[in-house]
Protein backbone atom coordinates (compact mmCIF):
# COMPACT_ATOMS: atom_id res chain seq x y z
CA UNK A 1 0.00 0.00 0.00
CA UNK A 2 1.19 3.58 -0.58
CA UNK A 3 2.20 5.49 2.04
CA UNK A 4 0.07 8.81 3.02
CA UNK A 5 1.09 12.19 1.28
CA UNK A 6 2.69 14.50 4.13
CA UNK A 7 4.55 16.76 1.82
CA UNK A 8 1.31 19.86 1.14
CA UNK A 9 2.80 22.49 3.08
CA UNK A 10 -0.65 24.41 2.82
CA UNK A 11 -3.39 23.55 5.25
CA UNK A 12 -6.42 23.02 2.61
CA UNK A 13 -10.11 23.28 4.50
CA UNK A 14 -12.25 22.21 1.89
CA UNK A 15 -12.81 18.47 1.53
CA UNK A 16 -11.29 17.05 -1.02
CA UNK A 17 -10.66 12.89 -1.57
CA UNK A 18 -11.31 10.18 -4.17
CA UNK A 19 -13.13 7.52 -5.28
CA UNK A 20 -11.38 4.40 -3.64
CA UNK A 21 -11.75 0.74 -3.51
CA UNK A 22 -13.89 -1.27 -1.16
CA UNK A 23 -12.61 -4.69 -2.31
CA UNK A 24 -11.93 -6.81 0.78
CA UNK A 25 -13.98 -4.71 3.19
CA UNK A 26 -15.77 -1.34 4.15
CA UNK A 27 -13.01 -0.69 6.37
CA UNK A 28 -10.22 -1.16 3.50
CA UNK A 29 -11.74 2.10 1.09
CA UNK A 30 -10.92 4.45 4.69
CA UNK A 31 -7.68 2.45 4.70
CA UNK A 32 -7.21 3.30 1.09
CA UNK A 33 -7.97 6.87 1.77
CA UNK A 34 -5.81 7.21 4.49
CA UNK A 35 -3.39 6.43 2.40
CA UNK A 36 -4.16 9.13 -0.42
CA UNK A 37 -4.68 12.11 2.58
CA UNK A 38 -8.23 12.22 1.49
CA UNK A 39 -10.70 13.95 4.02
CA UNK A 40 -13.87 12.43 1.55
CA UNK A 41 -14.25 9.50 -0.02
CA UNK A 42 -16.42 7.58 -2.56
CA UNK A 43 -17.16 3.85 -2.71
CA UNK A 44 -19.44 1.79 -4.59
CA UNK A 45 -21.07 -0.23 -1.51
CA UNK A 46 -21.63 -3.47 -3.93
CA UNK A 47 -21.18 -4.14 -7.36
CA UNK A 48 -21.95 -1.17 -9.72
CA UNK A 49 -22.26 -3.71 -12.83
CA UNK A 50 -25.22 -6.45 -11.52
CA UNK A 51 -28.62 -6.14 -10.01
CA UNK A 52 -28.04 -8.31 -6.96
CA UNK A 53 -26.95 -6.41 -3.97
CA UNK A 54 -24.65 -8.12 -1.18
CA UNK A 55 -25.88 -6.53 2.16
CA UNK A 56 -23.12 -5.93 4.30
CA UNK A 57 -23.43 -7.73 7.76
CA UNK A 58 -23.06 -6.37 11.42
CA UNK A 59 -19.64 -7.18 11.70
CA UNK A 60 -18.61 -5.63 8.54
CA UNK A 61 -20.14 -2.03 9.27
CA UNK A 62 -18.89 -2.56 13.20
CA UNK A 63 -15.43 -2.84 11.98
CA UNK A 64 -16.03 0.17 8.70
CA UNK A 65 -17.10 2.35 11.31
CA UNK A 66 -14.56 1.38 14.27
CA UNK A 67 -11.87 2.71 10.91
CA UNK A 68 -13.62 5.49 10.01
CA UNK A 69 -13.74 6.86 13.77
CA UNK A 70 -10.08 6.91 14.31
CA UNK A 71 -9.35 8.21 10.50
CA UNK A 72 -8.82 11.65 9.22
CA UNK A 73 -12.52 11.49 6.79
CA UNK A 74 -15.10 13.78 7.07
CA UNK A 75 -17.68 12.74 4.53
CA UNK A 76 -18.58 9.11 2.89
CA UNK A 77 -20.43 8.82 -0.22
CA UNK A 78 -21.58 5.89 -1.85
CA UNK A 79 -21.90 5.39 -5.87
CA UNK A 80 -24.86 3.55 -6.97
CA UNK A 81 -24.70 1.12 -9.61
CA UNK A 82 -24.36 1.53 -13.47
CA UNK A 83 -27.64 -0.44 -14.25
CA UNK A 84 -30.01 1.51 -12.78
CA UNK A 85 -32.04 4.04 -15.01
CA UNK A 86 -34.49 5.57 -13.29
CA UNK A 87 -35.69 6.80 -17.05
CA UNK A 88 -36.20 3.54 -18.49
CA UNK A 89 -39.36 2.71 -20.94
CA UNK A 90 -39.10 -0.85 -19.77
CA UNK A 91 -41.18 -1.62 -16.83
CA UNK A 92 -39.13 -4.52 -15.84
CA UNK A 93 -35.95 -2.70 -15.80
CA UNK A 94 -37.50 0.49 -14.39
CA UNK A 95 -38.57 -1.94 -11.30
CA UNK A 96 -35.17 -3.28 -10.42
CA UNK A 97 -33.67 0.21 -10.67
CA UNK A 98 -36.05 0.91 -8.19
CA UNK A 99 -35.37 -1.51 -5.53
CA UNK A 100 -31.33 -1.74 -6.96
CA UNK A 101 -30.93 2.17 -5.96
CA UNK A 102 -33.85 1.13 -3.12
CA UNK A 103 -31.00 -1.47 -1.65
CA UNK A 104 -27.56 0.66 -2.58
CA UNK A 105 -29.11 3.61 -0.49
CA UNK A 106 -29.88 1.09 2.54
CA UNK A 107 -26.48 0.38 2.35
CA UNK A 108 -25.64 4.22 2.80
CA UNK A 109 -27.91 4.27 5.98
CA UNK A 110 -26.36 1.35 7.36
CA UNK A 111 -22.92 2.86 7.23
CA UNK A 112 -24.08 6.51 7.94
CA UNK A 113 -22.82 7.67 4.86
CA UNK A 114 -23.68 11.42 3.51
CA UNK A 115 -25.19 10.26 0.73
CA UNK A 116 -25.59 7.66 -2.45
CA UNK A 117 -24.73 9.59 -6.21
CA UNK A 118 -26.52 8.24 -8.74
CA UNK A 119 -26.75 8.55 -12.66
CA UNK A 120 -30.28 10.21 -13.97
CA UNK A 121 -30.45 7.29 -16.50
CA UNK A 122 -32.31 7.89 -20.52
CA UNK A 123 -35.20 7.06 -21.65
CA UNK A 124 -33.78 6.55 -25.48
CA UNK A 125 -35.90 7.43 -28.11
CA UNK A 126 -39.13 5.44 -27.09
CA UNK A 127 -40.39 7.85 -25.02
CA UNK A 128 -40.34 11.52 -24.73
CA UNK A 129 -37.89 13.41 -22.73
CA UNK A 130 -40.64 14.66 -20.69
CA UNK A 131 -42.03 11.66 -19.88
CA UNK A 132 -38.62 9.91 -18.73
CA UNK A 133 -38.51 13.29 -16.30
CA UNK A 134 -42.10 12.12 -14.78
CA UNK A 135 -40.42 8.51 -14.65
CA UNK A 136 -37.49 9.37 -12.67
CA UNK A 137 -39.46 12.13 -10.71
CA UNK A 138 -41.36 8.84 -9.62
CA UNK A 139 -39.13 6.56 -9.17
CA UNK A 140 -37.04 8.76 -6.39
CA UNK A 141 -40.37 9.61 -4.75
CA UNK A 142 -40.38 5.93 -4.63
CA UNK A 143 -36.44 5.20 -3.72
CA UNK A 144 -37.26 7.91 -0.78
CA UNK A 145 -40.05 6.27 0.41
CA UNK A 146 -38.52 2.73 0.60
CA UNK A 147 -35.36 3.94 2.55
CA UNK A 148 -36.76 6.52 5.33
CA UNK A 149 -34.09 8.71 7.01
CA UNK A 150 -31.56 11.39 6.72
CA UNK A 151 -28.97 9.97 3.74
CA UNK A 152 -29.37 12.03 1.07
CA UNK A 153 -29.88 10.57 -2.83
CA UNK A 154 -27.78 12.70 -4.79
CA UNK A 155 -28.44 13.27 -8.62
CA UNK A 156 -25.40 13.42 -10.85
CA UNK A 157 -25.79 16.00 -14.00
CA UNK A 158 -24.93 13.89 -16.98
CA UNK A 159 -22.31 14.37 -20.14
CA UNK A 160 -25.35 13.82 -22.37
CA UNK A 161 -24.52 11.58 -25.00
CA UNK A 162 -27.58 8.60 -25.56
CA UNK A 163 -30.32 10.45 -24.74
CA UNK A 164 -29.50 11.14 -21.23
CA UNK A 165 -31.12 13.17 -18.83
CA UNK A 166 -29.98 15.57 -16.15
CA UNK A 167 -27.16 17.79 -18.55
CA UNK A 168 -28.45 21.07 -17.46
CA UNK A 169 -28.95 23.01 -14.22
CA UNK A 170 -32.78 23.68 -15.50
CA UNK A 171 -33.63 20.09 -15.93
CA UNK A 172 -32.22 18.84 -12.65
CA UNK A 173 -33.68 21.98 -11.34
CA UNK A 174 -37.23 20.58 -12.66
CA UNK A 175 -36.68 16.93 -10.74
CA UNK A 176 -35.09 18.68 -7.95
CA UNK A 177 -38.19 20.73 -6.92
CA UNK A 178 -40.76 18.21 -8.78
CA UNK A 179 -39.48 15.10 -5.92
CA UNK A 180 -39.85 18.25 -3.02
CA UNK A 181 -37.45 16.39 -0.57
CA UNK A 182 -34.87 18.02 1.46
CA UNK A 183 -32.91 14.24 1.42
CA UNK A 184 -32.19 15.15 -2.19
CA UNK A 185 -29.01 17.53 -3.75
CA UNK A 186 -27.18 17.45 -6.68
CA UNK A 187 -23.33 16.21 -7.79
CA UNK A 188 -21.85 18.34 -10.22
CA UNK A 189 -19.19 16.80 -12.74
CA UNK A 190 -16.96 18.75 -14.15
CA UNK A 191 -16.17 16.43 -16.91
CA UNK A 192 -19.41 15.79 -17.45
CA UNK A 193 -20.85 19.35 -17.45
CA UNK A 194 -17.80 20.59 -20.06
CA UNK A 195 -18.60 17.46 -21.90
CA UNK A 196 -22.63 18.55 -21.94
CA UNK A 197 -21.52 21.88 -23.59
CA UNK A 198 -22.78 23.18 -19.78
CA UNK A 199 -19.85 25.38 -19.66
CA UNK A 200 -17.06 26.16 -22.33
CA UNK A 201 -14.42 26.90 -20.61
CA UNK A 202 -13.67 26.90 -16.82
CA UNK A 203 -12.31 30.53 -16.33
CA UNK A 204 -13.43 32.63 -13.26
CA UNK A 205 -16.13 35.18 -15.57
CA UNK A 206 -17.77 31.80 -17.13
CA UNK A 207 -17.30 29.90 -13.68
CA UNK A 208 -18.93 32.45 -12.27
CA UNK A 209 -22.02 32.60 -14.95
CA UNK A 210 -22.43 29.03 -14.81
CA UNK A 211 -22.75 28.82 -11.36
CA UNK A 212 -25.20 31.79 -10.84
CA UNK A 213 -27.53 29.69 -13.23
CA UNK A 214 -27.67 26.86 -11.06
CA UNK A 215 -27.98 28.87 -8.05
CA UNK A 216 -31.04 29.92 -9.67
CA UNK A 217 -32.54 26.42 -10.32
CA UNK A 218 -31.33 24.30 -8.01
CA UNK A 219 -29.27 26.44 -4.94
CA UNK A 220 -25.91 25.89 -4.64
CA UNK A 221 -26.21 24.38 -0.60
CA UNK A 222 -27.95 21.91 -2.87
CA UNK A 223 -24.30 21.00 -4.69
CA UNK A 224 -22.90 18.42 -1.92
CA UNK A 225 -20.24 16.88 -4.07
CA UNK A 226 -18.45 17.73 -6.85
CA UNK A 227 -16.66 15.18 -9.42
CA UNK A 228 -13.22 16.84 -9.60
CA UNK A 229 -12.46 15.29 -13.43
CA UNK A 230 -10.23 16.69 -16.32
CA UNK A 231 -11.82 15.46 -19.43
CA UNK A 232 -10.65 13.36 -22.45
CA UNK A 233 -12.94 14.66 -24.80
CA UNK A 234 -13.48 18.17 -26.02
CA UNK A 235 -16.19 20.33 -25.20
CA UNK A 236 -19.75 19.48 -25.93
CA UNK A 237 -18.68 16.18 -27.12
CA UNK A 238 -21.18 14.19 -25.03
CA UNK A 239 -18.86 11.41 -24.58
CA UNK A 240 -18.11 10.57 -20.82
CA UNK A 241 -14.41 10.27 -20.49
CA UNK A 242 -12.47 11.30 -17.70
CA UNK A 243 -8.73 12.30 -17.77
CA UNK A 244 -5.81 12.29 -14.75
CA UNK A 245 -6.14 16.41 -13.44
CA UNK A 246 -4.37 18.55 -16.33
CA UNK A 247 -4.32 15.61 -18.57
CA UNK A 248 -7.21 16.24 -20.18
CA UNK A 249 -9.35 19.57 -21.90
CA UNK A 250 -10.02 21.68 -18.77
CA UNK A 251 -6.16 21.57 -17.61
CA UNK A 252 -5.15 22.84 -14.29
CA UNK A 253 -6.00 26.33 -14.63
CA UNK A 254 -9.51 25.45 -14.60
CA UNK A 255 -9.31 23.53 -11.72
CA UNK A 256 -7.77 26.59 -10.10
CA UNK A 257 -9.95 28.98 -11.12
CA UNK A 258 -12.87 26.57 -9.77
CA UNK A 259 -11.49 25.78 -6.61
CA UNK A 260 -11.30 29.50 -6.28
CA UNK A 261 -14.95 29.87 -6.43
CA UNK A 262 -15.78 30.31 -2.72
CA UNK A 263 -18.95 29.54 -3.35
CA UNK A 264 -18.78 25.94 -3.84
CA UNK A 265 -15.86 25.37 -0.88
CA UNK A 266 -18.64 23.60 1.17
CA UNK A 267 -18.84 20.64 -0.72
CA UNK A 268 -17.01 17.66 -0.77
CA UNK A 269 -14.39 17.40 -4.11
CA UNK A 270 -14.17 13.91 -5.21
CA UNK A 271 -11.42 12.68 -7.75
CA UNK A 272 -12.96 9.77 -10.24
CA UNK A 273 -9.82 9.88 -12.35
CA UNK A 274 -8.02 7.30 -13.78
CA UNK A 275 -4.48 7.87 -12.32
CA UNK A 276 -1.22 8.40 -13.96
CA UNK A 277 -0.59 4.52 -13.10
CA UNK A 278 -3.94 3.24 -14.92
CA UNK A 279 -4.95 2.15 -10.95
CA UNK A 280 -7.32 5.14 -10.07
CA UNK A 281 -7.05 8.26 -7.95
CA UNK A 282 -3.18 7.99 -6.81
CA UNK A 283 -0.74 10.63 -5.21
CA UNK A 284 -0.48 12.61 -7.77
CA UNK A 285 -3.51 13.71 -8.90
CA UNK A 286 -4.15 14.75 -4.91
CA UNK A 287 -1.15 16.69 -5.01
CA UNK A 288 -3.00 18.93 -7.75
CA UNK A 289 -6.27 19.14 -6.24
CA UNK A 290 -4.40 19.93 -3.11
CA UNK A 291 -2.48 22.51 -5.11
CA UNK A 292 -5.29 24.21 -6.78
CA UNK A 293 -6.87 25.11 -3.40
CA UNK A 294 -3.46 26.22 -2.18
CA UNK A 295 -2.92 28.70 -4.88
CA UNK A 296 -6.74 30.74 -4.08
Amino acid sequence: MKTRDTSSKTSVKALLGCHVSAAGGFYKAIENAEALGATCIQFFGASPRQWFTKMPTEDDVKKYKDHLKKSSVKAVYLHAAYLANLASPNAETYQKSITNLSEHLTIATMIGANGLIFHMGSGGKEITREEAIQKIISGMKEVLKNVPGTTQLIMENSAGGGQKLGNTAKELGEIFHAVGSSRVKVCFDTAHAFEAGAIAVYDPPTITKTFDEWDKHIGLKNIVTIHTNDSKTTYNSNHDRHENLGEGYIGIDGFRALAAEKRLRDAAWILEVPGFDDNGSDLKNMAILKECFSAT
